[in-house]
């Protein structure tokens, strides 16, 4: 038996913005269904605040809080929580209607003291907010477990605390966490005195972590893995031809996650056939923009949801926006898992876009300015992979003496 989608009566105070939410509903690419059962939600939220005498102005969280209530006092099955209401009260906040929720202010010292570090971090060193997230639960981290709760004492901190910090938190992480924990703590360690809140500059006492990065090779793909890859991608779908235009980008160009999630359909160039990408730092750089990746982008913007989100890459399911640099992983992972490759990181398909340069003959100095590299020794492990050069260099095996 097919359901009958919900037509909303207008009653109550909120009927008379039943149709505009109706459209921005539609406009985040949620479905007819989807759209038509949340307008029954508004409906129910109306009919409520009529029968309580309330206006649209008093609809505040506790009376959300009581609406909710209400409902679960009912014995109803649906919008029990306050969570399920997050929609309609965000559209309401948008037009003004709904005043936002009071940012709670903490008079705390250490509390202070961690947005000043955000803001530093924001304003100076132009990190991404979720760099910032990442380095201040680390201060966080630091503060709490050796300037003890207040944040008493961090002026009396020596280089004995931060090294009995290491050694606790470090043992608890593999050695790419182990890595984060060093740069991330010798930053706040270093702002700490900057700022005149340690007597000494700390961050020469953070430990370098012994590890064999430099020791390995670069791991790449094999140009058939990579076809494979593409290939598992169904290009008569949306999310196929989103897909195949990701890894393109990234087996290409080399470009890392966060900056495929970043692109918007600004940083296309089509006349000059070229790509900004706005890299670590806050840099922004110009790449040429080969053939068969602006094809692919053009294959999936012709089937791109028709929305406002400014970014070139946006999910497929509700509420549509742009995507999280997580998923530009996801998306590797899964063309992995249905090409029936071993799985790997977006960063491979970086190492397969510099060993392929390399293998075509491009030369180190090259390969860093296509992957926007700040230091040459940063593109130097490239030198591991290039076999043709390193052969001239193998000195021949003596011949074994005669018995």
């Amino acid at each position: 038996m097919a359901s009958r989608l919900w037509v909303p009566v207008a009653s109550g105070p909120l009927a008379r913005y039943v149709p505009g939410y109706g459209s921005w509903l539609a406009a985040r690419g949620y479905s007819r269904w989807t759209v038509s059962h949340r307008l029954w939600q508004l409906e129910l939220l109306s009919r409520w605040l009529e029968r309580e005498g309330l206006s649209v102005g008093e609809l505040s969280p506790e009376r959300v809080q009581e609406f909710v209530a209400s409902r679960r006092a009912a014995g109803y099955s649906t919008w029990l929580s306050v969570r399920s209401t997050a929609l309609p009260l965000e559209y309401l906040r948008e037009l003004g209607i709904v005043a936002a929720a009071a940012s709670v202010v903490v008079d705390d010292p250490i509390e202070r003291m961690l947005a000043d570090y955000a803001r530093y971090l924001l304003d100076e060193r132009s990190l991404t907010d979720r760099t910032v997230v990442r380095y201040v639960w680390i201060a966080r981290l630091f503060v709490d477990g050796v300037a003890g709760a207040g944040g008493v004492g961090l002026e009396r901190l020596s280089a004995a605390d931060v090294s009995l910090f290491m050694a606790r938190e470090c043992r608890r992480r593999s050695v790419a966490g182990a890595r984060e924990l060093v740069w991330t703590l010798r930053s706040f360690l270093r702002w700490l005195h900057v700022v005149g809140l340690s007597c000494a500059p700390l961050q020469w006492a953070v430990p370098a972590v012994a590890d064999l990065r430099d020791r390995s090779l670069p791991r790449g793909l094999e140009p058939p893995v990579v076809k494979r890859l593409l290939a598992s991608c169904d290009r008569r779908r949306t999310v196929g031809c989103r897909d195949y235009a990701i890894l393109l980008l990234l087996s290409r160009l080399g470009l890392r996650a966060g900056e495929v999630a970043a692109l918007t359909l600004e940083d296309i160039d089509w006349h000059s056939g070229e790509l900004l990408v706005a890299g670590k730092g806050g840099r922004y750089d110009r790449l040429p923009l080969p053939v068969d990746v602006g094809e692919a982008i053009v294959c999936y913007l012709r089937r791109r949801p028709r929305i406002q989100e400014r970014a070139l890459f946006v999910r497929v399911t509700a509420p549509v926006g742009a995507l999280h640099p997580r998923t530009v992983s996801a998306v590797v992972r899964a063309a992995c898992g249905r090409s029936g490759v071993p799985a790997v990181g977006s960063h491979a398909l970086r190492h397969t876009a510099a060993s392929e340069m390399l293998r075509q003959g491009a030369s180190l100095l090259e390969i860093g300015e296509v992957l926007r590299h700040r230091e040459q020794k940063t593109t130097a492990i490239y030198a591991k992979v290039d076999r043709k050069t390193l052969r001239r260099l193998a000195r021949p095996w003596p011949e074994g003496g005669a018995a």
